[in-house]
């Protein structure tokens, strides 16, 4: 879980208001490949909000935001391109009710690169073994439960090799002891050297897998820092409130 010296996010001065309420203020951060870095912060610091935009799914307000080199707040960026190389996992699961669990995460491999179905179908199969599903490959998504969802949901992102993974609270929909099973997951990735941005409220987590933390406060970079300064040596008050209340 080496982080390199090659930016792969970059975010210059990144705002997001909704009508008035400003919700990111100025964010700006760089993420190296091979990087895990958990955001942190309270309800309502934007959290998500940041990570939905580093992709998009946000329309930013104002600043910048470049991925591999390019910036896609540029209105002739190819999004659609871009976006397949990043893959996101969701509070909620999103797989199609109406297909089995291969057919979910062979659909967008198939149709968006152009893989052969059989292609897809092994590399997915041989995702699915790796995250303890392989049984479950015909089974449909109602059959699941929440944990072999997410499970599935992670291995869908996989199955477009994408270049940096962005988790959005990935485990907060999830009974307690389900949480464990997706955790294990993510933790296999960052060993393997994925880039990993991941917002969460895991702080077990963040500590003992991220390279770096991010505290997010009001919609501004509180704090950041490496996993040992940010739980062991927080420098602000603000921060120490925040992990007096979550640790």
């Amino acid at each position: 879980m080496m982080a390199n010296n090659k930016i792969i996010i970059s975010t210059k001065g990144l705002l997001k208001s909704f009508d008035k309420l400003d919700v990111l203020k100025g964010i700006n951060i760089d993420i190296y490949r091979g990087d895990v870095v958990c955001v942190i912060g309270a309800s309502g610091s934007g959290k998500s909000t940041f990570l939905r935009c580093l992709n998009l799914l946000e329309q930013p307000t104002g600043g910048q935001i470049f991925f591999e080199g390019t910036d896609l707040t540029n209105s002739k960026v190819d999004l659609n391109l871009h976006r397949q190389k990043m893959g996101m996992v969701f509070q909620q699961f999103n797989l199609f009710p109406h297909l089995n669990i291969l057919q979910n995460l062979t659909l967008a491999p198939t149709m968006l690169k152009k893989i052969p179905k059989e292609e897809a179908d092994a590399k997915a199969m041989a995702l699915l073994g790796r995250v303890g599903l392989a049984d479950r490959a015909e089974a449909y998504p109602s059959q699941l439960s929440g944990g072999q969802k997410q499970r599935v949901a992670i291995v869908r992102a996989l199955c477009m090799e994408p270049d940096v993974m962005l988790f959005d609270e990935p485990t907060s929909a999830l009974d307690p002891e389900m949480v464990g099973e997706v955790l294990d997951v993510m933790k296999e990735l960052a060993r393997e050297g994925m880039t990993m941005v991941v917002v969460t409220h895991e702080m077990g987590f963040a500590r003992e897998v991220a390279n770096r933390v991010i505290f997010l406060d009001e919609g501004l970079v509180a704090e950041e820092g490496t996993p040992e300064e940010i739980f062991g040596a927080p420098k602000t008050e603000r921060l120490r409130t925040f992990l007096s209340k979550v640790l």
